[in-house]
């Protein structure tokens, strides 16, 4: 498979609705829970499973993989360039504690998506012309599925950091269904979530929810 590069007005489209996939952070059946999730309107899938061994990961990421362009999603890897080259992924998603972006570049070349999440302005500032496609920003609340997550930014700080990147962005942390419409009005193209459809009682139904309150700012802003 050829990973699908978008040009920045088509990716910030397939942001609207990012879905940050944790087999660890979950009792549920995994594979039941992106197939719901994907029906529900997902339109960006990654793989964040910070323990799973290589193997493992890559079986995984190549069945997601399939689902995902079954379903016309986005299928992005974080943190490991290897996994996401070797599955086929349509991206890539790296932190500062990763791969630089200029060396994750030179690995996958002009055809993969990169994402990037930035700590701080001055690595907002440099995402794009270090080579990042889209940036993750956050987070924006206090979450409690990142342990090391930094400082809330807020919804000001948000928007000063997606005005700043001039990139196509997604902001995540702590962003609940009530809060999605807010978040999209602060200036990023979509929403990144792992509890608001890991631990909704229906998944897809969270999903399409959390669809609808995206696509509503997005119109209301325009």
């Amino acid at each position: 498979m050829c990973p699908r590069r978008l040009e920045s007005a088509a990716l910030r489209d397939r942001l609207a609705v990012y879905y940050v996939a944790d087999p660890e952070q979950t009792e549920r059946d995994f594979m039941t829970l992106v197939s719901d999730a994907l029906a529900g309107g997902v339109t960006a899938l990654q793989l964040r499973a910070k323990r799973m061994d290589g193997r493992g990961m890559f079986e995984l990421a190549c069945w997601m993989r399939v689902q995902c362009e079954q379903a016309d999603a986005l299928f992005f890897v974080n943190d490991r360039v290897d996994i996401a080259l070797a599955a086929g992924a349509d991206g890539v998603h790296v932190g500062t504690r990763d791969l630089p972006l200029d060396a994750t570049r030179q690995l996958v070349g002009d055809a993969m998506l990169i994402g990037y999440s930035p700590l701080t302005m001055a690595e907002v500032l440099s995402a794009k012309p270090d080579g990042a496609d889209y940036v993750g920003l956050g987070p924006v609340f206090a979450t409690g599925s990142k342990p090391d997550a930094q400082a809330p930014l807020g919804l000001s700080g948000l928007a000063d950091q997606a005005k700043a990147a001039n990139l196509p962005s997604v902001a995540i942390g702590g962003i609940e269904i009530a809060m999605a419409g807010e978040v999209i009005r602060a200036g990023v193209d979509g929403v990144a979530v792992v509890s608001a459809i890991q631990r909704a009682a229906d998944p897809k139904q969270a999903v399409a929810a959390l669809a609808h309150e995206v696509n509503l700012a997005k119109m209301e802003r325009s």
